[in-house]
């Protein structure tokens, strides 16, 4: 239970950076650069999770990166931001071993050269990855909406270095875009072949120019494609290629295809779930809920499939009551039916909240582990 309460926490700081937008000039990343800058080297660690990475904090403080929310343009989709860091430790731990490495944000790529890097390509900024911009009746989208960096060190006590890093490269599905100040909105859809094409270009253009830096030279490198959901999709986006340089190389000579699907339940309108035994199920557990209490004004759910199997369900259920026998009646009701209906053999986070609060938490971590039960304010 305390690593739920733990994510919550950090899920709360990590909203608040994707809200900064321009983070270059803020003073979160002015304490990043003094924190990572410093000349004390004092290391401590966290507590590794199930399966999870160590977390490395120096002088006490966790590392944050530079330029955690910085981006292209300002047509983003909310629930793109925590897939694309999650996502990148699902496939670093296919390259940098939980029990080898421990994990900090990342340090290597700064402000101004995210900036220059995310925008389109002109004399005066000839390292933007973007296309240089067309013209109204030619219209050039942006394709790189994001850069994500993850370090992975290695060493104890006071010796940490890097021992490889892991770039993140969120690619939109559909730019949207203006003709003229104030005019109608267009969209220009970028396909998943373009996508691709355009994705594995700007990573070894990524990788050849982080080579340059001495620290880099001699460690693997590894870059994530993600596709980006339009910007009022309930859905996160999903990562659909990865590959690693080797150390000394700039070149990703094998690319692996990432089978990765994503999808809100009740779905909308005429649209098939992706897999009906857990759309019956979730159906269930809703109708279930609702009968019981009337006035439970919503249950959504958030599904994740790799491979073409159930690997993560999070459910959302807001509700219209707030005295403290409801909610710990309710609470246990959540309870009692997720054993009943929901899968046994997956993770599953249940939030319980109003619109302004979250009231209870029901969620085990792990497939073959039990529930536990947070009541915020209760027992």
């Amino acid at each position: 239970m305390k690593k739920y309460l733990q994510i919550l926490a950090l899920l709360g700081t990590s909203l608040c950076l994707t809200a900064c937008g321009n983070l270059k000039n803020s003073d979160l990343a002015n304490n990043a650069k003094t924190s990572s800058n410093s000349n004390a080297k004092s290391y401590q660690t966290t507590d590794t999770g199930n399966n999870g990475y160590t977390v490395l904090l120096k002088n006490g403080h966790y590392v944050t990166s530079p330029i955690a929310g910085l981006t292209a343009t300002n047509n983003n989709n909310s629930v793109d931001s925590r897939e694309l860091e999650r996502g990148l430790v699902d496939i670093s731990k296919g390259v940098y071993s939980t029990n080898s490495y421990v994990f900090q944000e990342g340090q290597y790529i700064t402000a101004n050269m995210a900036n220059e890097w995310l925008g389109r390509k002109s004399k005066n900024n000839p390292s933007g990855l973007n296309p240089e911009a067309g013209t109204k009746k030619n219209y050039r989208p942006y394709y790189l909406e994001e850069i994500f960096e993850q370090d992975y060190l290695t060493g104890s006590g006071s010796n940490y270095h890097i021992g490889g890093i892991s770039i993140g490269l969120a690619i939109n599905s559909i730019d949207y875009y203006q003709k003229v100040k104030d005019g109608p909105e267009y969209q220009a859809e970028i396909s998943r072949s373009q996508q691709k094409q355009f994705g594995q270009q700007a990573a070894e253009k990524i990788v050849s120019r982080l080579r340059k830096k001495k620290a880099l030279k001699k460690v693997p490198i590894t870059v994530g494609l993600f596709a980006k959901e339009s910007k009022d999709s309930l859905v996160a986006g999903t990562y659909f290629l990865s590959g690693t340089a080797a150390a000394n190389s700039s070149k990703i000579t094998k690319w692996k295809t990432i089978d990765t699907q994503a999808e809100v339940l009740p779905t909308v309108g005429n649209k098939k779930a992706i897999n009906s035994s857990d759309a019956s199920s979730f159906n269930s557990f809703k109708e279930s809920i609702q009968n019981y209490f009337p006035n439970v004004s919503g249950v959504t759910a958030t599904l994740r499939y790799e491979n073409g199997k159930l690997a993560q369900e999070n459910i959302s259920i807001t509700t219209q009551f707030y005295g403290y026998e409801q909610i710990q009646s309710f609470t246990r009701l959540v309870l009692s039916t997720a054993k009943k209906y929901l899968a046994n053999n997956v993770p599953i986070e249940i939030k319980i909240g109003s619109v302004n609060d979250i009231q209870a938490l029901v969620a085990k971590e792990t497939g073959d582990s039990g529930y536990q039960v947070h009541i915020y304010g209760g027992e």
